[in-house]
Parts: structure tokens; sequence; C-alpha cells
């Protein structure tokens, strides 16, 4: 696995888990005095948890055949 995709996963892997923990224990985040909805913690476990599987099955799979145009 390349060192920058094995990088991507375990940052992407990492802001999943937080928001993760952010809505299970109900913290609540407030930036320049506006109160963060929970429900933007939901695409914050959502999107970066598929962007990570998505970086692991391709690094999985290996290489992709050349190009033979």
């Amino acid at each position: 696995m390349k060192p920058g995709s094995l990088m991507a996963i375990v940052l992407l892997s990492l802001v999943a888990v937080l928001h993760f923990f952010r809505l299970v224990l109900g913290v609540e985040v407030t930036a320049d005095g506006a109160v963060i909805p929970m429900w933007v913690s939901g695409f914050g476990v959502a999107v970066p948890t598929l962007v990570a599987l998505i970086l692991w099955r391709e690094q999985k799979a290996g290489p992709s055949p050349p190009n033979t145009r």
C-alpha cells in the first residue's frame, strides 16, 4: 500500500470516528458563536468513511492493467 494512501485512509478514518463520538456523546460545537448542528456530523461520519473505504479497496485491488491503446 502506498504511504500517501495509507495516511489518507488513517486521517479520514480518524475524522469519521471523531464525528461519530460527537454524535454519540452529544458534544456541542460552536464556531464564531454559531452552534454547529448535530446532523453535520452525520455527513462527517458518512463521507470520510466512504472515501476511506474506496481508497482501501482501490489499494487492495492492486495496480490496474496498462492502457493498450
